[in-house]
């Protein structure tokens, strides 16, 4: 896998920018009164074989190979599009060009992105780290990364038919999906293990979703999504099984440049399906293509439990995949994944950046997210304290420099009490 994977050679068309008299309407939280167009031509493209696919209807995997499809966009160098976006209302959909939709009436949001870049002054100290920035993601309206996902999922699976929502969760996702499911006024089904914490189970319910518990881990509850698919129809959301999360995910590759003003140094990344990680060198590579940023990429760091490591056992091995993790065990249970249908996706970002995958002490997970919490008042979900131990651990073998610019993704809030 080579960095040109996430380069489109495509020749677009001509970027057009807004005239100065439209962009009141583009302050407007209301998207539907604001006035967007979009300038690329998009089409879906197989990140294995390399087949392309339109956009016309409801598609999970490549037809061909079965392999993760990703949208490809006719992007030319258009620094003036980035200063439109500056001056539209806070959300991940100001990114209107770069996404999905086709109009601004299709969009399903509840207000997703746009969230803090709060300087971790305290922690930063303790650590002798004074550039040290925390994405706080826990401020979206699911209290997770997963709800720019499920927006973009939603609001292009709506608008191509879908008439019902299925997928497999370790706990957020499924959330989202099911509030997602319900601004569309669209019925959702989730399946999720059976040892998922009982406040995740009455959040999806509360939501109006079909929960149904299932006895082991993730990988089990897909293949009850798919059996309930197969049995009632529905679209299945299921991570990079359809190509729209990784969209929105990728949304916040692109508030990193607008929160730091130029892409950090490092990046740490609890990660379990990866969707985020990969989304996020997917937008590096547009910006550059649109002029915003050169050739300079931050090295992206995967975090993951001992308990359930199987991008670290990759990386260590010299894999360009990562095999199923036995017996997967965390309590951090977005990291609850043991086999990765994005694993070639994540590991050629990590090689491409000069990156790494480190696995924590499971011990060590939630004493950090509470320093989290106490020392810079964060909603740290045990995913960041797991991202923090990394960190500490990078620093002590002096594999990140304590001078870098380094973002640590605070990916939900602890939602599992």
């Amino acid at each position: 896998m080579t960095a040109s994977f996430f380069v489109e050679e495509w020749q677009p068309r001509e970027f057009t920018a807004l005239s100065a008299s439209r962009h009141s309407a583009l302050r407007s939280p209301d998207y539907n009164a604001c006035v967007m167009e979009r300038p690329f031509d998009a089409r879906l493209e197989c990140s294995a074989c390399r087949e392309t696919f339109g956009m016309d209807r409801l598609r999970n995997l490549c037809d061909k190979c079965k392999g993760p499809l990703l949208v490809r966009y006719a992007l030319r160098n258009s620094p003036q599009l980035r200063s439109v976006v500056q001056q539209r209302a806070p959300s991940m959909w100001r990114y209107f060009e770069v996404l999905p939709a086709s109009s601004p009436e299709e969009i399903i949001t509840l207000g997703e992105g746009a969230t803090p870049m709060l300087p971790a002054r305290a922690v930063g100290e303790s650590l002798g780290t004074p550039a040290l920035f925390i994405k706080d993601e826990s401020k979206n309206p699911t209290r997770s990364f997963k709800s720019r996902g499920m927006s973009a999922a939603v609001t292009m699976a709506r608008s191509l038919g879908a008439t019902s929502f299925a997928a497999p969760t370790a706990g957020n996702a499924g959330c989202a999906l099911a509030a997602y499911g319900a601004r569309a006024t669209t019925p959702v089904f989730v399946a999720m293990p059976d040892d998922t914490p009982r406040s995740i189970v009455e959040e999806c319910r509360s939501y109006g979703a079909s929960v149904e518990l299932v006895r082991g881990v993730i990988t089990d509850a897909a293949r009850r999504v798919q059996q309930h698919v197969a049995e009632h129809g529905g679209f299945d959301v299921s991570t990079l099984k359809e190509p729209y999360r990784v969209e929105g995910k990728k949304t916040m590759g692109y508030e990193l440049l607008e929160d730091l003003g130029r892409l950090p140094d490092v990046i740490l990344y609890p990660t379990g399906g990866g969707t985020g990680l990969i989304g996020m060198w997917k937008a590096f590579a547009e910006m550059e293509q649109l002029g915003w940023i050169g050739p300079q990429r931050p090295r992206m760091i995967i975090v993951q439990s001992e308990g359930c490591a199987p991008m670290v056992r990759a990386v260590r091995q010299g894999l360009d995949h990562a095999p199923e993790w036995e017996n997967p065990s965390t309590t951090a249970w977005g990291l609850r994944v043991p086999r990765a249908l994005g694993d070639r996706l994540m590991l050629a970002a990590i090689r491409e950046s000069n990156g790494a995958a480190i696995a924590v002490p499971e011990s060590e997970i939630e004493p950090a997210a509470q320093e989290l919490r106490s020392k810079e008042g964060i909603d740290a979900g045990p995913e960041t304290g797991a991202a923090l131990v990394a960190l500490r651990m990078m620093l002590r073998d002096r594999s990140i420099d304590p001078d870098a610019m380094i973002v640590l993704f605070n990916t939900g809030g602890n939602k599992y009490m």
